[in-house]
């Protein structure tokens, strides 16, 4: 979550250099509403597991049958990643310290949430390790989170769920590759969990590895149930 030093750092900057949309450069909004419009929102029918958008009476697709999550309930996305405005705005959110644009994507989460008629106990953001948080300072998926939340009126936690150890970025990985990098980077801290249904919050999924590898840190500890729902599917 933003301390309340970083919101007045940001009122602040907004004063000094007025919003302006990152994927078309209009005025007066981060995410302005055509673009908003543009992004390609998933819906049904997907892929019972992974959430891949799927052709009418499939119910699992070729990834799942090949490379079956292992301990995920099943993963909704709100958006594809590619070719529309969603991907700036996470690159921009993620890598370039415009927290501001978080609340607006909430606002893409919570619709999926209700698109996929999920019901849940509790949101829990997927946590970054200490030294990238230190690096970043901020964790997107969190204040991603704590948005989503406070629209659906569901509880946060952020202390649940950490890191043990720093792992490569997924992103030059292969599937096989993905899986053994973040094997055993979760673990979950002595809360009560038991019989819950918790709802992980990331930005982008590929092949669903790191969720399933919190997912598992999760049900050691007794959850009943572990979704995964992110702002963007990524082929």
């Amino acid at each position: 979550m933003l301390t309340h030093i970083q919101k007045s750092s940001q009122f602040l900057l907004d004063l000094l250099f007025p919003p302006s949309c990152i994927s078309c450069k209009a005025a007066n909004s981060w995410l302005c509403q055509n673009c908003l419009d543009q992004i390609a929102l998933i819906t049904p029918p997907v892929c019972g597991r992974c959430g891949t958008p799927m052709t009418p009476n499939t119910s699992v697709c070729k990834q799942c049958k090949n490379n079956p999550l292992q301990h995920l309930d099943g993963i909704r996305s709100a958006a594809q990643f590619e070719d529309n405005p969603i991907r700036p705005a996470i690159h921009f959110l993620k890598y370039r310290n415009h927290t501001a644009v978080a609340s607006i994507l909430a606002t893409l989460l919570a619709a999926a949430y209700r698109r996929y008629q999920l019901a849940v106990d509790v949101l829990m953001p997927v946590p970054l390790h200490a030294a990238r948080f230190r690096e970043r300072g901020y964790n997107q998926s969190e204040l991603l989170a704590s948005a989503m939340g406070h629209r659906l009126n569901l509880p946060v936690d952020t202390k649940a769920l950490y890191r043990t150890r720093a792992t490569k970025s997924q992103m030059t990985l292969g599937v096989h590759e993905r899986h053994q990098n973040v094997a055993e980077a979760f673990a979950c801290s002595h809360v009560d969990l038991s019989g819950q249904t918790v709802l992980l919050i990331d930005d982008v999924c590929t092949t669903g590895s790191t969720l399933d590898a919190c997912a598992g840190a999760l049900k050691k500890k007794g959850v009943a149930a572990v979704w995964g729902l992110t702002l963007a599917k990524a082929r």
